[in-house]
């Protein structure tokens, strides 16, 4: 009997993996307890918003780690039945594979601040890449696709000639 890709994980499957994620995420609470009043601070929000895209991209897009996603992939899309199909699902999703980017380094954050700092830089920094290198693709694209502008002819009197 053929599934289509819409039956090919069942809610328990989504279910599972939300309750892997909010376990993780209540080790992370357990962890930060005894690190401070703020073990993370607010500003550091856009430096981890930036450091989970270019991890979220990495995973979920990027050929280098094609390898991660092979056991779930097969040409870009999720393959198997069950919990191997969500996770494929998942591992495609820029925007799924960010909230356990971001869970992820915020852990690490919490309870490694030094190397976090450094990881959240490398991958800060990728993505601030990301955007100068697509900003520059657009500004080559739209600078060679824009047509020549006609010339107005230049008058040379300031008055129409009598004729």
């Amino acid at each position: 009997m053929s599934q289509s890709n819409r039956t090919r994980a069942t809610s328990s499957d989504y279910a599972t993996l939300s309750a892997g994620w909010g376990a993780l995420l209540g080790a992370v609470l357990v962890a930060a307890r005894d690190k401070g009043d703020e073990p993370v601070q607010a500003s550091e929000i856009l430096p981890l918003g930036l450091a989970t895209f270019a991890l979220s991209k990495l995973v979920a897009k990027e050929k280098v780690d094609a390898w991660v996603r092979e056991p779930f992939v097969d040409e870009g899309e999720p393959k198997g039945t069950g919990l191997r199909y969500a996770v494929g699902e998942l591992i495609t999703c820029t925007r799924c594979v960010g909230v356990w980017s971001a869970l992820g380094l915020t852990a690490l954050r919490v309870t490694r601040p030094r190397e976090a700092r450094v990881v959240n830089a490398v991958l800060g920094a990728s993505a601030v890449n990301d955007a100068a290198q697509a900003a520059f693709s657009w500004l080559c694209r739209h600078a060679n696709a824009a047509p020549p502008r006609p010339q107005t002819p230049q008058r040379r009197f300031s008055r129409a000639p009598a004729g």
